[in-house]
């Protein structure tokens, strides 16, 4: 009997769910946090005891996170406060460089001048000294804080200087920091830089903080100090806040209000207020706002006082308010010059023109928008990819855009080489050293790492070495790879003078381009009209320095024109930087490999060029953005023509 009844329970199923598991993608969220960003939505703290989850028990600072803010009471100044946690061997080379870089760029101060950074005992800190004392961090904190009436303090500076007196009694340690303050905004704000070393250098530990202090704690401190500072918000100052947002065109605090209230997106002000004074106002200011949000679509009226709101409210609220910003951006940029204005940030269509204005669309993440005068004489407004480096991108300069999943060269070459559906590199080798390629191995070399990244995808199928199968539409696949793998359109700097300066250039300009392309594109109106007259100034400058002829109303360019101009340019600055280093400046043949150590890159009106140097010699070659992680070390190159074939590292046939 046992034994019937040991094999009836092994033969029992039983269920052990495990944790929720969230779903892959750029977008997906853990099932806790999920959770959690719902309750914070309906209104619960969660560092409070009766919340939805205890505060968190490691870091410092997490008792400071429950008694912060205790004593502030409704009228306290609001303070908002977006942090940021970085791990630095994650990070791509030279953010922290860059990020200090931005936090100190120009514009910043009341009178549009370049920022300064301060620390806890001087108005001027040094940022290179700040970078290199936190060069072994495993991570470094971000912080930028936004007072409510921020315009009101007096002493900016020494505000947040208290506020991070306050954030060492709380966590119980110095800190090391460095900021900037910003008022380039509707908001004025503090950009606060936080080591995430504690300690001497060798007996130092890494700054934990608690994640209640970092969410909830610090902003309690903030808005301690600015309610000292500034006291307490009277009662009319909320009721005129409030008053500001009914007819503004974002996502407000009222809305905020309304979607907490909404059941089932229904909101009802019938419901009688416990305190009719207070109360009753408030609600009259949301009637004021749902009539608002009603004129928009974006609510609609089932009663006298009850409304359904949109689905999608918020969302819609964020998008109008970001449309709202980007007109404001594209109109501060142009100033008085009239122009049709096109939004799409990531434009289907390549976009070429001048840089007309700069700044950030979203400070916390860093990433940048260009307002651009386009040659089809209407205005765009771009966004760039997070990371991208705003300074070097000047005003005036000339860009070009390429939208995501354009048809490359290399898949074209490999569709073309592949036989019955399959590449063969030897096959492909053979055709280059047929046609007399001087680099063929390289060539093919990154018809590999092509392949190679299609794979990783399920785009190709590697068979053996050297063989792959692909399918007939490559092209196709190819682009919808590219297009989902991109973040935007790819933002390429043509020439980074102004068109009056590339009148008289000597090296080969971007006007050199549109004189042999004829003016393909060039609006009759507009930046169009501005290109069509530098380019006939750039005539006449060619017909002198012998590379143009004038035949009636015709203007006939030399042969080889880009080129000639490319290297005397070229030639010119080898000379000069011969006498400099002492070092023998080399012209690369084409089509021939050069080797040498990448020392730095200078800027010419020919475009960017590296400086590969050998130890007795050194030569320019053309400048692509994935060799500044290889700054300082043994590169090789393969110049054909305005192309350029990289290798890098113990990297082959990297194509740039």
């Amino acid at each position: 009997m046992a034994s019937r009844k040991d094999s009836r329970d092994g033969d029992r199923f039983r269920v052990k769910p495990a944790a929720p598991k969230s779903r892959s993608g750029p977008h997906s969220q853990r099932f806790v946090s999920q959770i959690l960003k719902a309750v914070s939505k309906a209104g619960a703290d969660a560092s409070n005891p009766r919340g939805a989850r205890p505060a968190s028990t490691f870091g410092r600072g997490r008792v400071a996170a429950g008694i912060a803010g205790k004593r502030l009471g409704a009228n306290a100044r609001r303070v908002v406060v977006k942090s940021r946690f970085v791990v630095l061997k994650k990070a791509a080379t030279g953010s922290v460089a860059a990020h200090l870089r931005y936090v100190e760029r120009d514009g910043v101060t009341r009178d549009g001048q370049r920022g300064r950074a301060y620390g806890a005992a001087t108005d001027a800190a040094d940022l290179k000294a700040f970078a290199e004392r936190g060069q072994g961090d495993r991570h470094q904190f971000r912080f930028i804080v936004s007072v409510q009436d921020a315009e009101q303090l007096e002493d900016l500076r020494g505000y947040t200087r208290e506020l991070m007196r306050r954030m060492e009694v709380d966590l119980e340690t110095r800190l090391d920091w460095v900021a900037v303050d910003h008022w380039d905004t509707d908001n004025p704000h503090t950009h606060v830089v936080l080591r995430g070393r504690i300690g001497r250098a060798r007996t130092g530990r890494d700054l934990v903080i608690a994640p209640d202090y970092v969410a909830n704690g610090m902003r309690m401190r903030a808005s301690e100090i600015a309610t000292e500072w500034l006291g307490p918000r009277t009662e009319l100052e909320i009721r005129q806040g409030l008053q500001r947002e009914v007819a503004q065109e974002r996502l407000t605090s009222l809305d905020r209000m309304l979607l907490r209230q909404a059941v089932g997106d229904v909101v009802d002000l019938t419901r009688t207020p416990e305190k009719p004074t207070d109360l009753r106002q408030r609600q009259n200011l949301q009637r004021a706002r749902l009539q608002q949000l009603e004129s928009m679509g974006l609510a609609e009226r089932l009663q006298a006082n009850r409304w359904r709101l949109a689905p999608g409210m918020e969302r819609s609220l964020a998008v109008i308010g970001e449309r709202r910003d980007i007109v404001r951006a594209m109109q501060r940029a142009m100033r008085s010059e009239r122009r049709e204005l096109a939004i799409e940030t990531v434009p289907a269509m390549p976009i070429v023109g001048r840089i007309a204005g700069k700044g950030l669309a979203d400070e916390f993440h860093e990433r940048g928008y260009l307002v651009v005068d386009g040659i089809d004489g209407r205005v765009h407004y771009l966004k760039l990819a997070p990371g991208a480096d705003l300074a070097a991108l000047p005003i005036g300069g000339i860009v070009q855009t390429k939208p995501p999943g354009q048809e490359r060269e290399v898949d074209r070459n490999i569709a073309a080489v592949a036989r019955d559906g399959v590449y063969r590199t030897a096959e492909h080798l053979a055709q280059l050293e047929q046609a007399n390629d001087r680099s063929p191995q390289s060539v093919v070399n990154v018809h590999v790492r092509r392949l190679e990244a299609l794979r990783r995808t399920g785009v190709v199928e590697r068979v053996a070495d050297g063989v792959w199968k692909v399918p007939t539409n490559l092209t196709v696949k190819a682009q919808q790879h590219d297009a989902q793998k991109a973040s935007g359109s790819t933002i390429e700097l043509r020439s980074h003078l102004r068109v009056d300066q590339q009148v008289h250039a000597n090296g080969a300009t971007w006007l050199d381009r549109q004189l042999i392309e004829g003016g393909n594109g060039l609006a009759a109106h507009g930046f169009g009209v501005q290109v069509r007259d530098a380019m006939r100034k750039r005539a006449d400058f060619l017909i002198e320095q012998g590379l143009a002829e004038r035949k009636g109303w015709r203007i006939v360019l030399a042969r080889e024109l880009l080129s000639t101009l490319q290297n005397r340019e070229l030639a010119a600055v080898g000379r000069s930087l011969q006498d400099q280093t002492g070092l023998t400046y080399r012209r690369p043949a084409d089509g021939g490999q050069v080797s040498g150590v990448y020392r730095r890159s200078i800027q010419l009106a020919s475009g960017r060029f590296a400086v590969l140097e050998d130890g007795v010699g050194f030569s320019l070659v053309p400048w692509r953005q994935a060799i500044e992680r290889s700054l300082g070390q043994q590169v090789s190159a393969v110049v054909r023509g305005q192309s350029v074939i990289w290798q890098l590292g113990r990297q082959q046939g990297l194509s740039v």
